[in-house]
């Protein structure tokens, strides 16, 4: 799972427009000392690694749903955090034999400021993480069908192969016949991590509606839960403090919670810019470090 890597807390959220978002944020004391060595030149955080999480959502009578994991006690990393599905890119990632449906990695790129490798690489990631931390699959036999349901034990074999790192995502799909459906996905934001931060990433962060006939599993060893929930319903758990959760994820699920339904969430993130969101380091005259966001 990768929400990002962010700390702290967000005092504002997603608007009406592409990215034009928040404002700044208190920097916990706790990073203090590390921020004042970035802002003095002698600490230097660590290249970005490229990650992909998705939104997955469903409707309910009641209104639509997101798919929550809360990171398990063992994670060296925001351990006891609810996240999306999601994680690091992996070198397999990138391999051209994936069988493709839907937009090609040139409009991917277009979309998400890359180059087509890299936005085929981010596609495959989102793809492979969401079927790891959730079993469900965004992929069918062509570009008009997905598969209907992945909770056979054959299907289990394959999840833990990815995770395992014994096979690839495009050699599970061409071992099966299938193509993997870009389609069903859209891209949502992209977060940076702050420079000053030990943990750095650059996520990619995707929304798209849980398909027909499948799914979704408590499967992935990373989390230690996993539940449907409200958007708005996850947030007022955050702000109770009784669920936490890094600023990209709050932030995303407040932008999401007034939609109808699922697929109102994906046609709008169709039409979305994807720009990079990275915080600024300040030091007020208080003394205090604030993160300030970019509008």
């Amino acid at each position: 799972m990768s929400d990002g890597g962010f700390n702290g807390e967000v005092n504002g959220e997603l608007g009406g427009e592409p990215n034009g978002l928040l404002q700044s944020a208190p920097l916990p004391e706790v990073w203090a000392d590390r921020a004042r060595a970035h802002l003095a030149g002698q600490v230097v955080g660590p290249a970005a690694k490229h990650a992909a999480t998705v939104l997955l959502l469903r409707d309910r009578p009641a209104g639509m749903e997101v798919y929550l994991l809360r990171r398990a006690a063992s994670m060296a990393f925001a351990a006891g955090f609810h996240a999306f599905p999601g994680g690091k890119l992996d070198p397999r990632d990138t391999e051209l034999t994936v069988g493709w449906a839907g937009p090609p990695p040139e409009a991917w790129a277009e979309r998400l400021g890359c180059d087509p490798a890299h936005a085929r690489a981010l596609l495959c990631a989102a793809v492979r993480e969401t079927f790891e931390e959730s079993g469900v699959l965004f992929a069918g036999p062509d570009e008009r069908s997905v598969v209907a349901d992945t909770t056979g034990s054959d299907w289990e074999a394959d999840r833990l192969a990815l995770v395992g790192h014994t096979c690839s995502l495009a050699e599970l799909l061409g071992r099966r016949g299938l193509v993997l459906r870009s389609d069903l996905l859209a891209g949502w934001s992209r977060w940076v991590t702050p420079e000053f931060e030990e943990r750095r990433y650059d996520t990619a962060f995707f929304v798209a509606a849980l398909p027909v006939g499948q799914r979704a599993r408590d499967v992935s060893g990373e989390a230690d839960q996993a539940v449907w929930v409200r958007p708005g319903a996850a947030v007022a758990e955050h702000e109770a403090g009784r669920a936490p959760m890094l600023p990209p994820t709050v932030t995303t699920l407040r932008a999401v919670a007034g939609f109808a339904d699922a697929a109102a969430v994906v046609a709008t993130a169709r039409e979305r810019v994807v720009r990079p969101i990275s915080p600024n380091l300040r030091l007020a005259e208080d003394g205090r470090f604030f993160l300030d966001w970019p509008r």
